[in-house]
């Protein structure tokens, strides 16, 4: 499946859930477009969509439709799908999995993206039905792998990474989130969820640590009030860090792409 008016698409992905995926996406994204190119945001997750949270976008809003597309809803700059805008907040998506990869489908083939430069695609946790239909039935142009230095997050990490190496979809690197928390009274730090983590398994998969993102109050106020750490403090030291992810994963899609097309696998 191609998208049209999409030149790259970046997964953002995890082996399991709570460990900031989805803060990981859409500050990325607004990294990306602070670097001006024009990015889209699309909330794979059916069961658990979030970005419309994340982003402030009001309660209720649905997307306009244009014949048989969907229009992006904009917000900061960004072009933004999710599951949230056509369905009900108090209405779950009750669907065994062929029904929720089916979804996504329609999601990615009836959006109706106006020339976008990267699409970066906050997937769901896990490794089921809805990221293999992402990672075998769209170009993605690499994955990134959203973890933190906890062992039971690491095991899980390694699922994903496996995931993606099985489909052939380019690994662009590992963030580690939660790495270091400092206290806001005394100012000690401590590495509640233990360290490490990030660097074995990036060297393991011989991939690098695109960042380390510290434990912090702020980036869960920031996300939960719609105004992301890219927005409500752009100047700020986690804003530099995304922006640094950014620049480190334009730099890595560049070099695939010179390296030539991928083979892709699906299996039977």
């Amino acid at each position: 499946m191609t998208l049209p008016g999409v030149k790259r698409i970046i997964a953002v992905a995890s082996g399991k859930g709570g460990v900031g995926k989805s803060t990981v996406s859409v500050n990325l994204a607004l990294a990306l477009a602070a670097q001006g190119h024009t990015v889209g945001l699309l909330d794979a997750d059916i069961y658990g969509p979030s970005q419309g949270l994340m982003l402030g976008v009001p309660e209720g809003t649905k997307p306009n439709v244009a014949g048989e597309y969907l229009e992006p809803i904009e917000v900061h700059g960004l072009q933004v799908m999710s599951m949230s805008f056509v369905t009900s907040d108090r209405t779950p998506a009750v669907w065994r999995g062929p029904m929720a990869s089916g979804a996504l489908q329609q999601l990615l083939a009836q959006t109706y993206w106006q020339k976008v430069d990267y699409l970066v695609v906050d997937m769901p946790p896990g490794t089921g039905d809805i990221q293999l239909t992402m990672s075998q039935q769209v170009p993605l142009s690499g994955a990134v792998i959203v973890t933190t230095p906890q062992d039971i997050a690491l095991l899980d990490a390694r699922k994903g990474i496996e995931m993606f190496r099985k489909v052939e979809v380019p690994l662009l690197g590992i963030v580690e989130n939660m790495s270091m928390h400092t206290c806001s009274e005394c100012g000690h730090k401590e590495a509640i969820f233990g360290s490490g983590g990030g660097d074995s398994i990036a060297a393991e998969y011989n991939t690098s640590i695109l960042a380390q993102l510290p434990l912090s109050m702020a980036i869960r106020e920031q996300s939960d009030s719609g105004r992301p750490a890219m927005i409500s403090e752009p100047e700020g030291e986690i804003a530099q860090l995304f922006l640094g992810i950014a620049q480190k994963i334009e730099d890595m899609i560049d070099t695939v792409q010179k390296a030539g097309p991928r083979i892709h696998i699906v299996d039977d």
